[in-house]
Parts: structure tokens; sequence; C-alpha cells
């Protein structure tokens, strides 16, 4: 495949496809997550796939990868794009090229839910290039179909509960009950 066209042509096909085949429900994802011990990088494992992810030299990183905030910023444009690029599929756009930014910010000053910075990224945007013979009408339509649909915007727009359990790996191991997180 030689253009984004030619892809969309690919990908029209598998999306019809797949939705053929029968449901198969919830698909289950999973990472883990290791601090190495002499540098503190975060080594992230997700199926056969490797990423790290790392602090600046300020707090005592190495700059040897994005920090987390960083990677969800990556993670909101990767699905942006990955969801355009269906839509574009689905209803027959052509998209000649295809860039997306995103920005955020976050604050190292964070001092938890009863100070005045917050601890997560805010104020997250994102701004989608397109090279495209198609009307401004049809582009309108496929930034609202992809805003309606994009997994990790819409988990950004809506957060949803995250529990944790610490488990101690000691001879002496005992689950410590899970949190519930708004």
């Amino acid at each position: 495949m030689t253009t984004l066209r030619e892809y969309l042509s690919h990908k029209r096909a598998a999306l019809l496809a797949r939705r053929e085949a029968p449901a198969t429900g919830p698909v289950p994802l999973r990472a883990h997550v290791t601090a190495e011990g002499r540098s503190g990088i975060r080594r992230i494992r997700i199926r056969d796939f490797q990423l790290i992810s790392d602090s600046g030299p300020d707090f005592a990183g190495y700059d040897l990868g994005p920090t987390s905030p960083e990677l969800q910023t990556g993670v909101l444009g990767s699905c942006v794009t990955h969801i355009f690029l269906i839509k574009a599929a689905e209803l027959d756009v052509p998209l000649d090229s295809l860039e997306v930014d995103v920005h955020a910010e976050y604050d190292p000053r964070a001092q938890g839910p009863d100070g005045d910075v917050p601890v997560h990224p805010y104020g997250f945007r994102y701004e989608v290039r397109i090279a495209s013979p198609a009307s401004d009408e049809e582009l309108k339509h496929l930034q609202a179909e992809v805003e309606r649909v994009c997994p990790i915007l819409n988990l950004i727009r809506n957060p949803q509960p995250v529990t944790g359990t610490l488990v101690r790996t000691d001879p002496q191991a005992v689950a410590i009950p899970p949190q519930q997180y708004a």
C-alpha cells in the first residue's frame, strides 16, 4: 500500500468483515509495569511490546522515555488518529494525509485534591490536520463521529472508577483490601 486512500480501502474491508463476525464480548486489557532498580525507569509491557517511561534529571530520572502524563497525551493522539481512520473508512471519506497533535498541561507542583494545583494532566485539546477532497460538511460529520466513539477521548471526558489492590510479596504476604478511586 502506498497511499492513505489505499490503506482506507483495506481498513474498510477489514471493518466490514469484523462486523460480520460473531460478537465475542469484552476484550481484557492488561499492562504490567516494573520499576528498574538502578534507574527507576518504568518498563511497561503490553502483550509482546515494551515501552519505557522515565522522569527528567530534575526528578531523579535519566530522561530515557516520556513521562506518564506525556504518554497519556500520546495515547489520546493515537486513539483519535485510529478512530479517524476507522470512521473515514466506514463513511467512505477519502483522506490523503492525517496528523493529530495533542496538548495538555501538567503541573509538577500538584498538591492533591485539597490543593489548588490538580494532580492530573488537564486542559486536553487536539488538532487534526487532514488533506482530503471531502467537503467541509463531510469532515465535520467525520469529526463528530470520531468524538462520539473514540474510547480514550471519552474515557478522559467521562472518567471511570478505578480500584486498586496492594499485595505484599514478602513471606508474610497479606492482601490489603481494594480501594475505590473516583
